[in-house]
């Protein structure tokens, strides 16, 4: 059985509206990274990290999945092979579009962790410093996001999906962030047929065999007819 592995990043989601890392404006721009992304920074200021994780949680309920996240959800339920959904996202536009079985490499918006003992609960949607952890009532939740500095999340059992595809498709990821921009080594190392679909070439661009530029929601939507075999061949040119 084949098998595709796709990773996605922010921009599989920026056309339904979640504003991506490096925008110019939006949550991201207001704050600094050291102070809403590390573990240095919730222990800092609990409540600044907490109250801006609320504002990403209610900017991500209030969006709507795209034509990309609905056609990688149809490869998934029609594809003759297995789909390995990773995602570099917190939104849940994914499973909201249909996907099913989905990798959340860097936490999810949706979910609270106790740090005290590691349990996970659905998170409300606004969640207030010092929020007991239901399991063994430490009131220390925090948003279930891997921050810098952390380790991602399932990264064996990633590594070993790549070790194993046909192919290897990233979209709308940057490149810029390690260990999701290795993954197409590990890909090609496998012998996978590599392919980055984005905006423009990220920074390890030349790392895929094939390229596929433009908006999300044209050019997965595109690649997925081919794979699923129902695309429309190209017309005759007569010039």
């Amino acid at each position: 059985m084949s098998k595709i592995v796709i990773l996605t990043g922010a921009g599989i989601s920026a056309e339904s509206g979640i504003e991506t890392f490096r925008a110019e404006d939006g949550l991201w721009a207001q704050h600094r990274v050291e102070d809403v992304a590390t573990p240095e920074g919730f222990a800092r200021d609990p409540k600044l990290v907490v109250d801006f994780y609320n504002a990403r949680r209610k900017q991500a309920s209030e969006a709507v999945p795209n034509a990309a996240h609905k056609a990688l959800a149809k490869l998934e339920k029609l594809y003759d092979g297995q789909v390995i959904l990773v995602t570099q996202n917190v939104d849940d536009l994914h499973e909201r579009g249909g996907s099913k079985n989905v990798m959340h490499m860097h936490g999810a918006l949706n979910s609270a962790l106790c740090p005290a003992c590691d349990h996970r609960w659905p998170a409300p949607m606004v969640m207030a410093t010092g929020n007991a952890c239901p399991k063994c009532a430490e009131p220390a939740a925090r948003p279930d996001i891997v921050w810098f500095g952390e380790m991602p999340y399932d990264m064996d059992e990633i590594f070993d999906h790549l070790a194993e595809a046909d192919i290897f498709a990233a979209i709308g990821t940057s490149g810029n962030v390690y260990p999701a921009a290795g993954f197409v080594t590990e890909a090609r190392r496998a012998g996978a047929q590599t392919v980055e679909l984005n905006l423009e070439r990220s920074v390890v661009g030349n790392q895929f065999a094939q390229h596929r530029t433009g908006p999300a929601t044209r050019i997965v939507t595109e690649w997925v007819e081919e794979l699923l075999g129902n695309a429309v061949p190209a017309r005759p040119d007569f010039r």
